[in-house]
């Protein structure tokens, strides 16, 4: 396998420093005269071995373990390695000055050592993409979805939609070409065109789970909406158990959105507290209540808060087509009130509530995540196979008599789909026609 670009790049993959262990990663066709240089010898493929780490001019730089992993069987897919030094600020510093010192090798730039790894074959765009992910993850069900997604199951359904269509497109390919050999076929099986409405099908059900493959990466949101001084703030920081919002008796205190994150049983949560809602002729307040409004309208979820005692308010909910728990607050203010109206009712000082709020959330969260399957988990995706669904219905609904147009139209889908995962070519296309109808023999 050739190397992706001339130039042997090196990077610190551990870390901030100063750390116990500093791990140095190399990769590119002088990774082996390097590791030779600096360690004395190679040492046995994928085996650490104790070194002592030597400068060009022969000084000591450190003592630790190296890790050589030949081209072809690596991450990158290129020759690499692994120094894994004490992790001192000044030894990775004087590790890496003598690495760049060699000619063409270079520090790496950010994400290199992956795109060197896709370029190379070793994983696609999605994997590419979900390692990434991986990297980001703040929660358990975070994690568990970004590191099913590095397994290359994507790429096993993406191929497989578009292995379909290229293979509808060879046959209408080689009606067009080649009508006049003897052994192309000169009708189309009527079973393909159903085949292709039905990956139409599938493909815009597949689509419709990107929402949650989106809320899995980056939260669910919940948008805490409610009249001025009705305890907003107040829950934001009792559900976080820190003060990340200010609480005063002042009605209007919040007049901006304040976005804090949450575990919530492995769940990332996202909750905004917003500004209160209501009429005022204050400029600053109105641009406040504006953007509460648009954060409910764009959350996952809304807590409307009502003060316990004055009654659910629901004219605020009724402007939210988004699923809504009505929550009365300041349940400690007074006994005996009624709790008509409301899903729940808390209070942040007792804290009356909090667990079966949060509990109401949670069933939230986890009703909308279901059950872990294959889904879209970029925007990118979406797009690209929302693109893929609509040359496919356009072609099953085009008479067979306008063949070429139908043609290009699964050509297009075609390479939607193989931009998922950045498998673009043309070659597994004449391959499919040459070899099953025996053109030009």
């Amino acid at each position: 396998m050739q190397s992706v670009g001339q130039d042997t790049i090196c990077a610190l993959a551990s870390g901030q420093l100063p750390s116990g262990i500093a791990i140095v990663r190399i990769s590119g066709p002088r990774t082996r005269f390097v590791v030779e240089t600096i360690c004395g010898s190679i040492g046995e493929a994928r085996k650490a071995v104790i070194r002592t780490f030597c400068s060009a001019s022969g000084e000591i730089l450190d003592r630790g373990i190296s890790i050589w992993f030949p081209e072809g069987a690596s991450f990158t897919g290129e020759a690499y390695a692994e120094l894994h030094l004490h992790g001192g600020l000044a030894v990775v510093s004087s590790v890496l000055d003598c690495l760049v010192g060699f000619d063409s090798v270079r520090l790496a730039d950010a994400g290199e050592f992956t795109m060197r790894a896709f370029l190379n074959g070793k994983i696609d765009l999605t994997e590419a993409e979900a390692l990434a992910d991986l990297v980001d993850a703040e929660t358990e069900e975070q994690r568990k979805f970004a590191i099913s997604n590095t397994s290359g199951r994507h790429r096993l359904l993406y191929d497989s939609w578009r292995d379909r269509v290229v293979d509808c497109l060879a046959e209408m390919t080689s009606m067009i070409d080649f009508a006049d050999e003897d052994d192309v076929i000169a009708e189309m099986d009527p079973g393909k065109f159903s085949d292709i409405l039905l990956l139409a099908e599938e493909i815009e059900s597949h689509v419709k789970r990107s929402r949650i493959g989106e809320i899995l990466r980056r939260g669910f949101r919940i948008a805490i909406v409610g009249k001025p001084n009705v305890g907003k703030s107040s829950l934001l920081n009792a559900l976080l158990k820190r003060d990340a919002a200010i609480v005063t008796d002042v009605p209007g205190t919040t007049r901006d959105v304040i976005e804090a994150a949450l575990d919530l049983n492995g769940y990332k949560v996202v909750l905004f507290d917003t500004a209160g809602i209501h009429e005022t002729e204050d400029a600053v307040e109105r641009i406040g209540i504006e953007r509460a409004i648009e954060k409910a309208r764009t959350a996952n979820l809304v807590l409307h808060l009502c003060e316990h005692g004055t009654g659910a308010d629901s004219d605020i909910a009724l402007q939210f087509d988004v699923p809504v728990i009505r929550v009365g607050t300041k349940s400690d203010h007074g006994a005996g009130c009624s709790k008509e109206g409301f899903d729940v009712v808390i209070s942040t000082v007792t804290p009356e509530g909090l667990d079966r709020l949060l509990e109401m959330i949670s069933n939230h969260v986890s009703g909308m995540a279901g059950e872990p399957e294959i889904m879209p988990f970029r925007q990118r995706h979406s797009e690209l196979l929302t693109a893929a669904g609509e040359c496919l219905d356009r072609a099953a609904g085009i008479e067979l008599d306008d063949i070429e147009l139908k043609a290009e139209l699964l050509r297009q889908a075609a390479t939607s789909l193989g931009r998922i995962t950045g498998r673009v070519d043309v070659e597994d296309l004449l391959d499919v026609i040459f070899s099953r109808f025996c053109v030009g023999k």
